[in-house]
């Protein structure tokens, strides 16, 4: 295995453009067309979509139309978000079910390989893990058959918040579709160590992503996670350290690059794309890889 042998995937909010977590429309101002050829063109091999992006260009352009878009330009892989209040009940979790279908129906036709959950977002103190447990393993139950894996990130704004807490929902679960992303900043805001990771059976570390961020949380955790994210190699985090850590668990699926950046948003989509890729493809260079081993 060697450098050559990595995929990134640029996270929806990476070359979405103006927009951001909760804004107004989180549909990207750039069509979805110009995206793929744009990140195609410098070097990325995945993308991500937020539901109402992606049901917005599949009502402007038509399924098969955004099949062909990422089939011709080698996008090799698509994952979809953002799936929250899945254990809850009421209105709240009858929305959260009509998207989960609407992402398992888009999901099933795009060949997605994950869809990404956050787990109790925005609750506070102990997770209800065993009503959790049990919802989650519906959900990853009804994407088994769609060959999607259900993967949960522990944000330090949710209950599901640490690798522990993340383990204990995903462990002794029946399926082989449902496990944990596992976010740099995440990891770092969450006050964990890059130690911890070795704590995640390979079998159930089904995602990664990678960015960086600067020394002093910004306002609140949820307005740093949102505007103030760095781009690899640039903040105060050892993003070297952490592929290292993810490498020596065994993991060599494709890394997802987030960067959810009120600077960036701003640049054009080309130069947000280039810049991304090549800084994330810088910190590849500082790590060692497995030798003799083919992926």
């Amino acid at each position: 295995m060697n450098i050559k042998d990595i995929d990134l995937l640029a996270s929806y909010w990476t070359i979405a453009g103006d927009t951001y977590p909760g804004a107004p429309s989180e549909v990207s101002p750039f069509p979805l067309r110009e995206r793929v050829e744009v990140a195609s063109s410098v070097g990325w091999r995945g993308l991500g979509l937020v539901h109402a992006d992606i049901v917005d260009s599949i009502q402007k352009l038509g399924l098969p139309t955004v099949k062909s878009i990422f089939a011709d330009n080698g996008i090799k892989h698509v994952e979809l978000e953002f799936l929250v209040d899945w254990h809850l009940d009421g209105p709240r979790r009858g929305a959260s079910d009509k998207m989960f279908s609407e992402l398992l129906d888009i999901g099933s036709e795009l060949a997605v390989k994950k869809i990404k959950l956050g787990g109790g977002v925005f609750e506070e103190g102990e997770p209800d893990l065993p009503r959790m447990r049990d919802a989650f393993a519906a959900i990853c139950d009804k994407a088994a058959p769609r060959n999607i894996d259900i993967v949960v990130e522990f944000l330090p704004f949710a209950s599901i918040n640490t690798i522990d807490r993340g383990l204990a929902l995903v462990d002794g679960l029946d399926n082989t579709n449902g496990g944990l992303l596992v976010d740099l900043w995440h990891v770092a805001r969450g006050g964990m160590s890059f130690d911890e990771i070795a704590k995640i059976p390979l079998n159930r570390l089904l995602a990664v992503e990678l960015n960086d961020a600067d020394e002093q949380i910004v306002e609140s955790l949820f307005n740093d996670s949102t505007h103030h994210r760095k781009q690899c190699g640039e903040g105060e985090l050892d993003v070297p350290a952490f592929i290292q850590a993810i490498l020596n668990t065994g993991y060599r699926d494709y890394w997802g690059v987030e960067l959810i950046s009120a600077e960036l948003r701003k640049l054009p989509l080309e130069v947000a794309a280039r810049r991304v890729f090549e800084t994330t493809m810088r910190q590849f260079e500082q790590v060692r890889f497995p030798s003799g081993e083919a992926i």
